[in-house]
């Protein structure tokens, strides 16, 4: 029987790397942000690689649930990478029991300083960290489970321990060959990765933590300010401190 494992994150948060990781496992097969199409057929939001993301992925959200709870596997786990703002207030979330979760988090500034680069402008919707605090309790409540959390300052700083840390909350053995992964595409890559995976394409690795003096504008540093305490929340639980 395949293992689900769901990892809930935000953009600009190391999550492809983290996917890079569990895909360079003998055992584990990968989906991307299955419900991106989804999230842009609701909201309309104008993001790069929209009409593409719209043709390459079902937009209907039960359709979706029932592939990533129900259809077969080739693989004895199935590491599903999840973007938090997909997940809109008022859905259905019974069937998050049947799987295992995990929750990845980033510094808010970080993330709005990275987010900004990228696209230009940045709303603490967009990135999903009030979103991501609200999952955790409701998948915690539904599921009964206690969700390891781990920050992606942790994972850059000891790669090693924190993997190891997060295989044993999941109950699956550690494997080395979550440390490195050959450059280049995958075929498990959403349409969007030619906007959004360029510095993961060229990596073979984590990258090291290298601590930066970010210079934020009034408008970055409202979003921040914003999310910063549903991060804070998030933080205290974090495995691998």
């Amino acid at each position: 029987m395949t293992r689900r494992i769901a990892m809930w994150s935000g953009p600009r948060n190391i999550s492809t790397a983290m996917m890079r990781s569990w895909e360079n496992r003998s055992d584990t097969g990968v989906v991307d942000e299955p419900f991106y199409a989804f999230y842009l057929s609701q909201t309309q939001s104008p993001h790069p690689c929209f009409e593409d993301v719209l043709q390459s992925q079902s937009d209907n959200y039960e359709q979706v649930v029932n592939e990533l709870t129900k259809d077969a596997c080739n693989s004895k786990i199935q590491y599903q990478k999840h973007m938090t703002h997909h997940m809109l207030s008022g859905l259905d979330l019974s069937w998050t029991k049947e799987l295992q979760h995990c929750f990845l988090i980033r510094d808010p500034a970080q993330v709005v300083n990275s987010y900004t680069n990228s696209r230009g402008v940045c709303s603490a919707q967009d990135i999903g960290i009030q979103r991501q605090f609200e999952l955790y309790q409701d998948i915690t409540r539904l599921s009964g489970q206690d969700i390891p959390i781990i920050d992606s300052n942790d994972v850059l700083r000891s790669p090693e321990k924190v993997l190891k840390l997060l295989c044993e909350k999941v109950d699956v053995a550690f494997m080395s060959t979550m440390l490195k992964w050959p450059k280049g595409s995958r075929t498990s890559d959403g349409v969007w990765a030619k906007h959004w995976y360029e510095n993961v394409d060229n990596s073979e690795g984590f990258a090291s933590f290298s601590a930066k003096d970010l210079q934020l504008n009034d408008e970055q540093l409202s979003v921040v300010h914003h999310v910063q305490p549903f991060y804070d929340q998030l933080y205290k639980k974090r495995i691998g401190a």
